[in-house]
């Protein structure tokens, strides 16, 4: 089968790497001169398996008023009129219950804990390298409340058979050395030993250059304006190269996705909401994070990438702005300061921003539509690396006419009409 994938990011990468393998002809069109230069470019660095988790959740709302109260909180709101940020939002709310955060989570996990096994595979048949660690990831609770809480992860962890360890402050410095030297107290943490880190970019440009050897066409420098549907079926798609055809097309646009699927009468719920990092160069190796630390008081990643300290996070909701607000330099600074003092010299940090495609359940949009020959791999929100490999081999089976052998029914666009 000729499949035309739209979107060279980590997800539209792995999944025409799997597409590939099971012998389909795969075109990839993006806008960019290389794979993974937007969303995936800077990333956390986490491979976060036994962290997914919805942004919806029981107390959200609360969470949320002081979050947009803190100086350096983790979370900005630029209102705009826009009435799909307003939607977005509204649906987002209505999933801030135990019920709804329970569904999502297992969603979540189960399809988080796949793409691990995904991973391993991948690795072993590739070789490839991207600054990678497979050394856990801790998240670390400032106060005791937020240790109290982990107890509905927990839960869930335990259900679908997640290891980990809840730690206490000497647990976390035998974990993360580096924490020893933090200007702050904390209470505990709970360590996820199966996550992984490394950096996102250099895996797609990787797993690129492989899939491009082995027959995938990667078409650069290509602007997308419209996907042409004749006849209940998309017959094209209309770029800067002209009209491309294929028998089967995949969006992969991440917060792009919806601006495609609206005019064909197709409501995604997904919305871009923006994410910074920090990329820093190490000046005391034994006092920088041996892995992932998450500082869950700012929401803050703090990642080892070989001889960098990647510091990501922060959610601002401010529709397609890409504008790379000084200001939001503060949650990073100080969760990088605050924990590691010594470990990096932020002084010559790179600073960056992207836009995650989120749903509003936090589960990505994965699988069928309802145009027969267009399918969806796209809101997976902060967790597109993370999911990336079991979501490119749950599609390379749906379109190949195989089951995906997790249960993937509720993974698709349906779910919003049930």
């Amino acid at each position: 089968m000729k499949i035309l994938i739209l979107g060279a990011g980590v997800i539209g990468t792995t999944s025409a790497y799997y597409l590939n393998r099971e012998g389909h002809e795969v075109t990839v069109i993006d806008r960019q001169p290389q794979a993974g230069l937007e969303t995936s470019f800077a990333n956390a660095g986490e491979l976060s398996y036994g962290y997914a988790s919805p942004w919806a959740g029981p107390g959200i709302p609360l969470k949320a008023i002081k979050w947009l109260l803190m100086q350096d909180g983790p979370l900005v709101l630029r209102p705009k009129l826009d009435p799909r940020m307003w939607i977005w939002g509204l649906q987002l709310l209505a999933n801030c219950t135990e019920r709804a955060y329970a569904t999502n989570k297992g969603r979540m996990v189960r399809l988080a804990e796949y793409s691990r096994d995904q991973m391993i595979a991948l690795r072993a048949e590739t070789g490839l390298a991207f600054d990678g660690r497979e050394q856990g990831t801790v998240q670390l609770f400032r106060e005791q409340k937020q240790l109290d809480h982990a107890a509905d992860d927990i839960a869930v962890l335990e259900q679908y058979g997640v290891p980990y360890e809840v730690l206490d402050p000497k647990g976390c410095i035998a974990a993360e050395p580096g924490l020893a030297t933090a200007s702050v107290p904390f209470v505990g943490g709970l360590r996820l030993r199966n996550d992984d880190t490394g950096d996102c970019r250099m895996f797609t440009q990787a797993l690129a250059a492989l899939a491009a050897a082995d027959g995938v066409e990667f078409r650069y420098g290509t602007s997308i304006d419209r996907v042409v549907v004749d006849g209940g079926r998309v017959s094209g798609v209309a770029t800067s190269l002209g009209l491309l055809h294929a028998d089967a097309y995949v969006m992969a646009l991440g917060s792009y996705s919806p601006l495609m699927l609206r005019p064909l009468g197709i409501s995604l719920p997904v919305y871009p909401i923006k994410g910074y990092s920090l990329t820093v160069p190490i000046v005391d190796e034994a006092t920088a994070p041996v892995s992932t630390v998450m500082d869950e008081t700012y929401k803050v990643a703090t990642t080892r990438l070989g001889d960098r300290i990647r510091v990501g996070g922060t959610a601002e909701i401010a529709g397609y702005d890409t504008t790379l607000h000084p200001s939001r330099r503060g949650p990073l600074d100080r969760s990088l300061r605050e924990l590691f003092p010594t470990a990096g010299d932020a002084s010559q940090a790179s600073f960056w921003c992207g836009l995650r495609p989120m749903t509003p359940d936090g589960t990505p949009v994965l699988g069928r539509s309802p145009i027969p020959n267009l399918f969806l791999n796209t809101g997976h929100g902060t967790l597109g690396w993370t999911m990336a490999a079991g979501s490119g081999r749950v599609l390379a089976d749906i379109l190949s006419g195989r089951a995906p052998e997790i249960e993937a029914g509720d993974l698709d666009l349906s779910r919003y009409s049930a």
